[in-house]
């Protein structure tokens, strides 16, 4: 049986765009956060205080990382820059966990093995 026929190929699939979905939404909120922290957007507006109501449980594990940099009422938040690193990289770790539990077939794995040494 070939790795692309096997029954774990398609859960695997799906799990992987569910992930990169949730992933990418996450990451254009986080983006919004910045852009309207760095333009000093008004916090009490609708969409501001929307953006960061829904961002600020993602940003807040990394809220005392570093200090917040202000530029004449900007905000540099350095700390949301952060967090999109960190998301990034614990998606990249879940798809490449969700990738070792695909059918290999012996061939494709002796190859695969032959290459690290």
């Amino acid at each position: 049986m070939d790795s692309y026929n096997s029954p774990t190929t398609k859960p695997i699939f799906r799990g992987t765009q569910i992930v990169w979905y949730i992933l990418a939404l996450l990451e254009i909120l986080l983006a919004f956060r910045f852009v309207l922290k760095i333009a000093a957007a008004n916090p009490n507006s609708g969409f501001a205080s929307f953006i960061y109501g829904v961002t600020w449980p993602f940003a807040e594990p990394f809220a005392t990382v570093f200090r917040l940099t202000k530029i004449a009422g900007s905000v540099f938040e350095w700390t949301t820059l952060l967090a999109m690193l960190v998301y990034l990289i614990v998606a990249w770790g879940i798809i490449k966990l969700f990738l070792m539990g695909r059918t290999v077939s012996t061939p494709e794995a002796a190859a695969k093995l032959d290459g690290i040494k």
